[in-house]
């Protein structure tokens, strides 16, 4: 999955921006809260996203991944080379993230959201 298909399919889901954050970081939110990050200058290309918490420490035990640097506090976590995951596994990771940050947000909001995913389906 190339960035572009990333970006696609991040903006696919209801009320997701994307913009650049702090020079180099390719960022994903829904209704202004993070779910997902690609760091622009790094080689291989990695990317941090929230995942629940039991994720989170089985994915910290994988060699692929890290814990998500400044944003670990709040169970991220880090790929170190996106090209090592199937697309199936990346739009998984990205829905998921997704989710978790929705989750946060109003009730009215949530609803809001649904209702705009009902309609796109």
């Amino acid at each position: 999955m190339t960035l572009e298909e990333i970006s696609r399919y991040c903006l696919s889901l209801p009320l997701v921006t994307e913009d650049v954050k702090w020079d180099n970081v390719l960022c994903y939110s829904v209704a202004g809260k993070l779910f997902f990050v690609v760091s622009l200058d790094e080689v291989p290309c990695g990317a941090s996203f929230k995942v629940p918490d039991d994720v989170f420490e089985e994915l910290s035990e994988n060699p692929n991944f890290i814990q998500a640097p400044y944003f670990a506090k709040n169970k991220w976590i880090k790929i170190l080379d996106i090209g090592n995951l199937k697309i199936s596994d990346k739009e998984e990771f990205i829905l998921q993230a997704y989710n978790l940050i929705k989750q946060k947000l109003t009730k009215k909001l949530q609803k809001d959201i649904d209702d705009l995913f009902t309609t796109m389906v």
